[in-house]
């Protein structure tokens, strides 16, 4: 699927919803940056109506907000949010991380394996979106083996909110990196290694926070939607 607009083409609201992703994901679209419908739908070659198909996709992943009579914009999560949202990660995936070495069985771990094994080829494919959630779901996997589901719960939203800072200030290469990382953790947590497993947890998501780059924050206004998308 090739993520390159193609104009007065039968291309997608599915493609559009895509190709947007990966221009906002590529820093080609900055955090702030105002979506016009109108403008989209010449850039496609499409009615605004299958724009606005893509825009809610592109809203339900919370890569876009929607103001009411302002219209749509790239999400801009701040420096301020992202520590608190990963201070709050840390506090929680510590007890998770030590929760899921004492209860994990072995199925448990073969879903984990296959899990990172779709994520390792995510990450290095061209589509953002999947490349992210898979990221973000192997967090959630760990909390659905502890079965606890309040817990599990707290870090969907706070995974969700982290998938979406990810996208917007983290590198591709950083992604990998995180890959890396969940591996090492389910290594260490499979050798029964607790402590192990709790600070390569604390560390990845240190990493993680620290790989962020917010060096543009406050500098987004009304790219240029047409030459962003076809680059």
């Amino acid at each position: 699927m090739s993520a390159r607009p193609t104009p007065n083409s039968d291309i997608s609201a599915e493609q559009i919803a895509l190709n947007i992703s990966s221009a906002i994901v590529g820093h080609r679209l900055p955090p702030g940056t105002r979506l016009r419908e109108e403008a989209l739908a010449r850039a496609y070659g499409v009615s605004r109506t299958k724009v606005r198909a893509a825009l809610l996709m592109l809203s339900k992943d919370k890569l876009i907000r929607t103001v009411p009579e302002k219209g749509a914009f790239v999400s801009k999560p701040s420096a301020a949010e992202a520590r608190e949202v990963f201070s709050v990660r840390r506090i929680l995936e510590a007890a998770l991380a030590r929760e899921f070495v004492a209860r994990a069985k072995p199925a448990d771990y073969r879903r984990l394996e296959q899990h990172l094994r779709q994520e390792r080829r995510a990450v290095t494919g061209p589509d953002a979106r999947l490349r992210n959630g898979l990221l973000a779901d192997f967090h959630i996997l760990l909390a659905e083996v502890v079965g606890n589901s309040v817990l599990t719960e707290m870090l969907r939203d706070l995974s969700a909110r982290s998938a979406v800072i990810t996208a917007l200030y983290q590198s591709t290469l950083d992604a990998v990196c995180s890959s890396d990382e969940h591996h090492a953790f389910l290594k260490a947590a499979k050798a029964g290694d607790a402590d192990g497993a709790v600070a390569l947890m604390l560390e990845h998501l240190h990493h993680v926070e620290d790989a962020l780059d917010f060096s543009d924050e406050g500098k987004a206004g009304d790219a240029d939607l047409v030459m962003a998308l076809l680059t």
